[in-house]
């Protein structure tokens, strides 16, 4: 907790040099987008706002603190005047950091006026095409032109809308766009209920833990520690806000978490699996719970790392779900080719964006035309792009890649393939540049022969 204490006081220091850098960035023409100074004003006077700096109901990072202080009276590891006396250095850590926020939320206001608005993605930016080049390079880890993937991004686009199409048919309906209208008939957006968030989160940790049972018949390396789905917290949640997981600890005493945001309304029910695959098991969760635990990787790739083939894994992790029988039925499937549909729509987006000039506007109508999200989580996606450019072409680039991998193993080895092997193969040792893992797949190649 002293420790947790430290990290609050050192807050100020970062926002200062956050602020420093960013007039920098101002100097050279680099402005944050209109949006994103509003955000940073509404984020920080959140922070800010509640006991102990007001006499309203706790703040964020205040509330944290006493649960944290209160959890360790209730298991005997500190004295009641112990926790009290932390509590009130958790107190002044908590107050030393308002002028910092009030600074950031000073700064913030200033660029308002000007901030740029509609056309903002890299090249709008001073020298912003190669930039962007440079973080297409980063996050593929593959030599491809934005040009190359927004082509990949357009023909995976028209080939999962076929493959919808004919799910649709299986399912006795004209096409894709007929499912879909059933499917927001009988399950429309309704505003989030104490009750129906305690639905939706039993309903995804029981898809991970069945997911979670079906791991053997497709993999000798499984995780051991435990995996949760919880709610984002009340500081970060948004309406719309994607899901996003954080592997155990180390040692497995904090265990592999997906957080769900539960805010304005809610989205087709059989969606869930899909995302507990991409999100929990065998996706992000498990990867990391493999990740911490192993010896013989440098430490770099035992957290962290690249986001093609972590994202690559989380997407083809779908697909392994698929293969494992972990849909229970059509509609679950369906949402599994919508998932796919997004990150291929990504693809289009982020180039769209970043290097044809495409208005944040002309990118949220692709995402709710041919991405089919709705409105809010349209807009929030298209902002997420928008500053950090290159990270959404990860995903479908990495599982592409994963795929093409594995169709060529299956190609050489003929009988001698052995999927469990492979995907063992893929996800043992931490993350890594995709032409790594391309060589070492080879490497087992040459080794069954």
């Amino acid at each position: 907790m002293r420790a947790y204490n430290a990290r609050v006081r050192a807050i100020p220091a970062v926002l200062d040099a956050a602020i420093a850098q960013s007039k920098l960035a101002d100097a050279e023409g680099v402005h944050a987008p209109k949006f994103q100074a509003e955000r940073v004003i509404s984020a920080s006077t959140k922070l800010i706002t509640g006991a102990p700096f007001d006499s309203g109901s706790d703040s964020p990072l205040f509330a944290d603190a006493k649960a944290k202080v209160a959890k360790l009276q209730s298991s005997g590891k500190i004295s009641a005047a112990d926790g009290a006396a932390l509590l009130a250095d958790s107190r002044a850590s908590v107050l030393a950091m308002k002028p910092a926020y009030e600074r950031v939320i000073a700064w913030a206001n200033s660029r308002l006026p000007t901030a740029p608005n509609g056309r903002v993605g890299a090249i709008s930016l001073p020298g912003g095409a190669g930039w962007y080049a440079t973080a297409l390079k980063l996050n593929t880890t593959l030599d491809l032109t934005a040009e190359q993937i927004h082509a990949i991004g357009l023909k995976e686009v028209a080939r999962i809308e076929g493959e919808q199409d004919a799910l649709a048919r299986q399912a006795g309906f004209s096409d894709r766009n007929a499912f879909y209208a059933d499917r927001d008939k009988r399950f429309p957006p309704q505003p989030w209920t104490d009750a129906l968030r305690a639905d939706y989160l039993k309903r995804a940790n029981e898809a991970v833990a069945h997911n979670r049972s079906l791991l053997p018949q497709r993999f000798n390396n499984l995780p051991q520690y435990r995996a949760e789905v919880i709610r984002e917290p009340s500081f970060s949640e948004v309406a719309g806000g994607a899901a996003h997981a954080a592997g155990p600890s180390p040692d497995g005493t904090r265990p592999g978490r997906v957080f769900v945001h539960l805010l304005g309304t809610t989205g087709d029910p059989a969606a869930v699996t899909d995302l507990m695959c991409h999100e929990g098991i065998p996706g992000h969760v498990m990867a990391g719970d493999i990740q911490v635990r192993q010896t013989a990787t440098p430490k770099f790739r035992r957290g962290g790392g690249y986001v093609a083939f972590n994202e690559g894994w989380a997407l083809y992790a779908e697909l392994l779900c698929k293969e494992m029988g972990a849909y229970p039925d059509v509609a679950s499937d369906f949402m599994r080719l919508d998932a796919e549909l997004f990150r291929a729509a990504r693809l289009v987006v982020d180039t769209g964006i970043h290097s044809l000039g495409w208005t944040e506007d002309q990118a949220v109508d692709y995402m709710i035309k041919s991405g089919r999200l709705p409105p809010q989580q349209a807009r929030s996606e298209v902002r997420r792009y928008i500053t950090n450019p290159g990270q959404a072409t990860g995903y479908k680039i990495g599982m592409l890649k994963i795929m093409e991998l594995r169709q060529k193993a299956q190609a050489a080895l003929g009988p001698k393939f052995d999927i469990k092997g492979f995907d063992d193969l893929i996800i043992s040792e931490g993350s890594q540049p995709l032409p790594v893992l391309e060589r070492r797949v080879n490497e087992w190649v040459g080794s069954r022969r």
